[in-house]
């Protein structure tokens, strides 16, 4: 969810781009955003609190993320689908919610802006995501102050990128997987014997019926195939219904 607001309501001198991080609670450190490493940034709390009451018109939370291992925040259904394709993608290492707050001038006036997330890929890249509809970006305000966040953040060196409604199958998925994300759950043990059992099978229904027959469990082998489907250990297309016939490839 974006949040471009007017800090203060005169013209002022133009100054190089500043950012804020929560430290602890209301403690908050101010400096300059080319000062600023990514790596502070996943150190911090979110430069917002999340805060729920009667009547509001977005459902914020937090999701228990396989990637940190931990709970990170969302704002909105939207951005609760979009922290889970996050989680999804392996190339995710790191993910931070309302990572910091953007200070600079916009037109003779001085602006603030929290993005919705961070991530850090793991090839050391960084890039921070907009959750947004896309109905929204047809506003003309709405995209002038994106174009203007994205600008200054890609000249820190970091990536920016707008992300709208996903693919509903996609989706519908990759939530479904979601229930089988938790490392812990599944002994490394049987998911080895699974990778081995499955490695040449050809669809979803006969990697089930592998694994049953090698753990002689079926429920629970059924469990770790989709476990390893959440971990990308094994391949199918995700946008279309999962079914016995799905088509399983390696990576």
């Amino acid at each position: 969810m974006t949040h471009c607001s007017r800090l203060v309501g005169v013209d002022v001198p133009t100054s190089p781009p500043q950012y804020t991080l929560r430290l602890d609670g209301d403690d908050l450190e101010r400096g300059k955003l080319a000062d600023l490493e990514a790596r502070h940034v996943f150190e911090a709390e979110p430069r917002r609190t999340f805060r729920w009451h009667r009547g509001q018109r977005h459902y914020p939370g937090r999701y228990w993320c396989a990637t940190t291992e931990g709970f990170v925040g969302y704002e909105s259904r939207l951005e609760l689908a979009a922290l889970l394709l996050e989680d999804f993608d392996h190339r995710a290492v790191r993910i931070a919610s309302q990572p910091f707050e953007l200070i600079a001038d916009r037109d003779g006036v001085e602006r603030s802006y929290v993005p919705d997330y961070m991530i850090e890929h793991d090839d050391h890249r960084f890039t921070v995501i907009e959750v947004k509809p896309k109905r929204r970006l047809e506003d003309p305000e709405i995209a002038g102050a994106l174009r203007w966040a994205g600008d200054i953040i890609q000249s820190r060196g970091w990536g920016y990128r707008l992300v709208t409604e996903p693919d509903p199958a996609l989706l519908s998925n990759v939530r479904f997987l979601a229930g089988y994300r938790r490392l812990w759950q599944f002994p490394r043990r049987d998911v080895e014997v699974v990778e081995a059992t499955i490695s040449e099978t050809p669809t979803l229904g006969a990697a089930m019926r592998s694994a049953g027959a090698a753990l002689d469990d079926i429920p629970y082998a059924r469990a770790v195939v989709l476990h390893l489907l959440w971990r990308r250990s094994i391949l199918c297309d995700l946008t279309s219904a999962l079914a016995n016939h799905t088509a399983l490839e390696t990576p």
